[in-house]
């Protein structure tokens, strides 16, 4: 945002149209300020006609791209969702699944979150606003991508428990154990170091690496490890 168009937004005047767009580039700018916005604001701070002023444009151009404030969160969730690094982070997952590699299943899946929002200063603020306000895209969000994330590993480590490689344990439990260490880890990082927090100085890799100690440490069948290592004599 230009200094100008600031000050318009502080003056309360309508900014003049900026230059002329492909249609498809003026849409990834109308996201771009709504999201920033959003994730600022939040959700019920943040209005049409603020988007609009903030990208320069007048607020009819925001509806002729977005009919509704649904198809923008839709749009903004997309995006986020089809991006490099949740492609990455998905086909990493799936491929390590495939291979049966416990410690890659998690170490991945731990390492590729820790990059996402340490690249992403929006998508965690997103997250949280949308569920504190009981906005309409934490179901989107939670529906769409967190509960689809957490079944699929769920159901890995239910396989896993009935090959007796893992301990019985409840699978989704365990699931949001593991997931609850990487999302503490970005809240720290994101929100709390800048006032000394004590969060220890690991690199994305190493918490990765640690977090997956911690789990499988509690999650082993150690019977099973024993009876495989008799078969192998």
């Amino acid at each position: 945002m230009t200094i100008k168009t600031a000050k318009k937004m502080r003056d309360g005047a309508e900014p003049r149209p900026s230059s002329r767009m492909a249609a498809q580039d003026r849409r990834q700018q109308i996201l771009d300020v709504a999201v920033q916005l959003f994730s600022q604001k939040g959700f019920r701070g943040t209005t049409t006609k603020e988007i609009a002023l903030a990208a320069g444009v007048n607020e009819a151009i925001i509806f002729r791209h977005f009919a509704t404030k649904s198809d923008l969160y839709t749009a903004i969730m997309d995006r986020k969702a089809c991006s490099a690094d949740i492609q990455a982070m998905q086909n990493a997952l799936e491929e390590a699944m495939d291979a049966g590699d416990d410690r890659q299943v998690f170490e991945r899946l731990a390492f590729h979150m820790l990059e996402f929002h340490e690249c992403d200063d929006t998508a965690i603020r997103l997250l949280f606003y949308s569920a504190l306000e009981g906005h309409e895209l934490a179901d989107m969000i939670f529906r769409n991508h967190i509960s689809k994330t957490h079944r699929q590993l769920a159901e890995y480590v239910k396989k896993r428990i009935a090959e007796g490689a893992f301990r019985r344990v409840d699978p989704m439990v365990a699931v949001r154990g593991f997931m609850g260490m990487i999302i503490n880890q970005v809240m720290h990082k994101k929100f709390f170091e800048r006032h000394g927090s004590q969060t220890p100085n690991l690199t994305n890799r190493q918490a990765a690496e640690k977090f997956t100690d911690l789990f499988l440490a509690s999650m082993t069948n150690h019977d099973y490890d024993n009876q495989r290592a008799r078969r192998k004599r």
